[in-house]
């Protein structure tokens, strides 16, 4: 009889297992078949809708908003704003990624983005209701003027660039043309051997002067770009030269010297300003340090004292 029982024990396990296996067989069977078939509805979706899955987050998202925002921003901005931006554009050297549309924009976008932040560190600081509301018109103002102050730190900073480099940049044009060269060709050299806006410049004007544009035309262009004085001056003095039949060599050996003082005159003008502009900080962070160190030893002896 025990044997017996034992043998049924073990056929009812045996049984209960090989159901089981069958059961897990077939569940694993109508996964992957769901698997399957899920990947197979994806393959064979409507090549539309594919696209629209694969485009890529900037085509999907944040060129939508940027069009919003850019019919918001014309609408707030003045008719000559177009104009006004890219004359900013033109000065600022235009940089890399940035057109009309994508300013006017950013002003809408940083005017948003403005407010939000002033929102939360207002939340954060835990300000009162008065001081909220002058944090959030602080914030739409910034964000909504950022990119014009962007643009102008730009044309700021380049100006600076071509004004340093342009007496340089004379001299070595004077000496091309003063050995042989034509004034095109020291303008080439100049291009070639020299770095930054001023070269650029040089560059493009070379570049329209090739597509057939007119040397003056052209020089008339970069002047236009920049808002340098000794550069438009530059400009006008070899227009002029190129019209009476002067001689280039003479009107740049001029030019050089003229610019050379120019510099030495804005030098030390930057020279005398120095006492004036360290009267702040001598006044507000030399002297006091100093009064304590000389004077802090004294005051404690006396306040022992009494």
């Amino acid at each position: 009889m025990t044997l017996l029982l034992v043998l049924g024990v073990l056929l009812v396990l045996t049984s209960i297992l090989l159901v089981a296996s069958a059961t897990t067989s077939d569940a694993e069977a109508s996964g992957i078949g769901k698997s399957l078939a899920m990947l197979q509805a994806m393959t064979a979706a409507p090549k539309a809708l594919t696209d629209e899955v694969d485009r890529p987050f900037s085509e999907r998202v944040w060129e939508p908003l940027q069009a919003r925002a850019l019919g918001l921003g014309r609408r707030l901005s003045g008719a000559d704003s177009a104009e006004r931006i890219r004359r900013k554009l033109d000065l600022a050297g235009n940089p890399a990624g940035l057109t009309v549309d994508r300013v006017t924009a950013g002003k809408v976008i940083g005017a948003v983005l403005g407010v939000v932040v002033a929102l939360l560190l207002s939340l954060l600081l835990g300000v009162g209701g008065s001081v909220r509301i002058a944090a959030l018109l602080g914030g739409l103002v910034f964000g909504f003027f950022a990119p014009s102050l962007y643009l102008y730190q730009k044309a700021y900073d380049r100006s600076m660039e071509i004004q340093r480099d342009l007496p340089d940049a004379v001299d070595l044009m004077t000496i091309s043309v003063e050995s042989g060269l034509g004034f095109d060709a020291a303008v080439q050299q100049v291009a070639r051997n020299t770095n930054g806006p001023l070269a650029e410049e040089f560059s493009r004007v070379l570049r329209e002067m090739q597509i057939g544009q007119g040397r003056a035309a052209a020089l008339r262009a970069m002047s236009d770009r920049t808002n340098v004085a000794d550069l438009k001056t530059f400009v006008s003095s070899m227009v002029q030269a190129d019209s009476f039949g002067v001689p280039v060599g003479q009107v740049l050996r001029v030019q050089s010297s003229e610019m050379r003082v120019k510099r030495r005159q804005r030098a030390e003008a930057k020279a005398q300003q120095v006492p004036v502009k360290i009267t702040v900080p001598l006044i507000f962070c030399i002297l006091p340090t100093l009064f304590i160190a000389v004077l802090g030893p004294a005051v404690i002896t006396i306040l022992d004292s009494f």
